[in-house]
């Protein structure tokens, strides 16, 4: 999945007292595209403080801390800040969309677990540049990972929404679905967390939902930080009980199967709670 860098280790501790060094990686966004290098190949890499001399954006006093892996501590350029138009790009560095490039497979896995969680991070920074109780402008706190202000003390903590991946089994098969629009691979049952709900809850009313159908043995799998979407994804199997007839969610999906285990396609990218669960019951693997 895409957290799995082993050898490699992520550090999400906030430590707003780091300088930048002239090799720290620089995440500098315009609008809604990030500047990388992407090679032939697709290899990834973020610019570094000493390539973007001169850049008022990328000054060390205007740099946020945002995490290390391994030893480069990444930080972020100023959101607020205009670049200006006859700022050139360091050479092989190139605009390339967020939408865009997290759907590409990249290497190493250490950078692509750090853009996942760039792209939540620059979600949160920039839905709270004010205040939502008195409107006055939000600074970033000295001491945690929150936005602060001066004015009234309101905190503003990163949006985790809490989600569940769920696989339904029927024997040998396992239900499978695809989303009316957007990603058109095989994926399974999913969908947030209500308040005053529980997971196992969550679980069972999904499916409801989605499939029609009652389900029993839920039982919990693995969790994965989903930062495209503010994520944090819970992996639950569970088994149908009773009536199997699928009553598909015409409004969400447009496709919905008991799918045999030797049938199942998995996803091109092996990044996903999602694609590790389907290949688990592939390979009889699953927990039960």
């Amino acid at each position: 999945m895409i957290q799995d860098i082993y050898p490699d280790h992520f550090y999400n501790q906030y430590r707003p007292e780091a300088v930048p060094a002239a090799d720290s990686p620089v995440v500098l966004i315009r609008g809604g595209d990030i500047l990388l290098k992407i090679d032939e190949e697709g290899k990834l890499d973020y610019p570094r403080v000493k390539e973007l001399a001169g850049l008022a954006a990328a000054r060390p006093e205007a740099l946020t801390y945002l995490f290390a892996v391994n030893e480069e501590e990444f930080f972020l350029a100023d959101l607020y800040h205009d670049l200006p138009e006859e700022w050139t790009a360091p050479e092989a560095f190139s605009w390339q969309p967020l939408n865009a490039v997290r759907r590409k497979t990249l290497f190493p896995q250490r950078y692509v677990m750090a853009l996942f969680t760039i792209i939540h991070l620059v979600s949160w920074y920039r839905a709270n540049h004010y205040c939502g109780k008195c409107g006055g402008e939000l600074t970033n706190d000295v001491k945690e990972r929150a936005r602060a202000c001066p004015a009234c003390g309101n905190k503003i903590y990163p949006r985790i929404n809490p989600a569940v991946i769920i696989g339904v089994t029927n024997g040998d098969c396992l239900l499978l679905t695809k989303y009316r629009t957007g990603y058109g691979y095989n994926a399974l049952v999913a969908g947030f967390t209500e308040i005053g709900e529980t997971l196992e809850e969550t679980v069972a009313r999904e499916v409801m939902e989605e499939a029609g159908i009652r389900v029993k043995n839920i039982r919990y799998y693995k969790s994965q930080p989903w930062g495209v979407a503010d994520d944090i994804l819970t992996g639950f199997y569970c088994d149908v009980d009773g009536d199997d007839t699928l009553h598909m969610d015409t409004g969400e999906l447009r496709y919905e199967a008991w799918v045999p285990r030797e049938e199942i396609i998995l996803q091109p990218q092996d990044y996903s709670l999602t694609n590790e669960m389907m290949r688990m019951f592939k390979e009889r693997k699953e927990p039960r």
